[in-house]
């Protein structure tokens, strides 16, 4: 009898300490700001991220707000000065903000329908354009994303580097368009011969999406360029947040998929997998690409 009083004892003063511990982080962080790198255009992000936001919010018990970004630069600063608590990226910007002072910690990472967690770097061009290849398009216009972008400019200067192009020394000109979206807008109203682009498979990419929202046709693009597979994208939380509230997040995002896969199937229109643990380790490539591409940029 002793024996179990003092169980019994030990496990009210565990709960309560648990309700306490709570109870600090949520007076602490009465509000979490979630943001993401813009791959479309605002509404776009706030019609497919609002649901997630909801459903984190009534997991957590405390307000969760949706942050827009105007760029991968503003997420990365953002992370850095601590304004925002939780940020989904695409690899390279993730790497950006680690190596540059953010006290950040990866820990779900997309997956595709089939299991795998990458994705590619393409080069779209016109479908009526003569142009069949990289080198076609000397002296002709290229469109990029943004410079933390993985697929929009890191790995296609990787790429270019090893067939000897210097953008900015090959193309007429190179412009960074800002967005997915964007760039792929910049090829068909003609600001840009060419521009790179995020695909997964024949079934999502950054390409059809616009498509199924009327903004371009898919038959009017013609790929001429896909890389090596990259990592997906982490999404990332503060380093410095309470345990608890990490774990919270982290078992929050990872059961999403099965706690509410309504809201899961708008972010990516059904098309990928659930989200999966991952840790930095994963993208430790990814610091080793951006340091190479950071040394090219120093020799042009």
């Amino acid at each position: 009898m002793f024996t179990r009083r003092l169980l019994l004892g030990a496990s009210a003063a565990l709960a309560l300490m648990g309700t306490a511990q709570a109870q600090d982080w949520k007076s602490k962080y009465p509000e979490l700001v979630y943001a993401i790198i813009p791959a479309e255009n605002a509404s776009g992000v706030t019609d497919r991220w609002t649901p997630f936001v909801n459903y984190l919010s009534k997991e957590l018990g405390t307000k969760v707000t949706l942050r827009i970004a105007n760029d991968y630069a503003a997420v990365i600063e953002g992370q850095r000065s601590g304004n925002i608590h939780i940020a989904q990226y695409g690899p390279s910007s993730y790497a950006r903000a680690y190596t540059t002072g953010a006290k950040i910690e990866p820990f779900a990472i997309e997956s595709n329908l089939d299991g795998t967690k990458g994705y590619y770097s393409v080069l779209w061009v016109k479908a009526n354009s003569p142009y069949k290849t990289i080198e076609d398009l000397k002296g002709k216009n290229l469109c990029l994303v943004d410079p933390n972008s993985t697929s929009g400019n890191n790995v296609p200067r990787f790429a270019m580097n090893k067939m000897n192009i210097v953008p900015e020394q090959f193309f007429g000109k190179v412009v960074y368009a800002g967005s997915h979206e964007n760039a792929v807008l910049g090829v068909q109203q003609g600001t840009c011969d060419a521009g790179f682009n995020w695909w997964n498979d024949e079934q999502e990419s950054n390409l059809l999406r616009m498509a199924a929202k009327n903004m371009v046709k898919v038959d009017d693009f013609r790929m001429i360029f896909k890389s090596d597979q990259i990592v997906n994208s982490p999404f990332a939380y503060l380093t410095d947040m309470p345990a608890d509230l990490k774990a919270k997040i982290k078992q929050a995002v990872l059961e999403m998929p099965k706690k509410d896969p309504e809201a899961f199937k708008k972010i990516y229109d059904g098309k990928q997998g659930p989200w999966q643990q991952v840790d930095h380790k994963a993208y430790e490539p990814i610091v080793e690409l951006n340091a190479f591409v950071d040394s090219l940029r120093k020799k042009s």
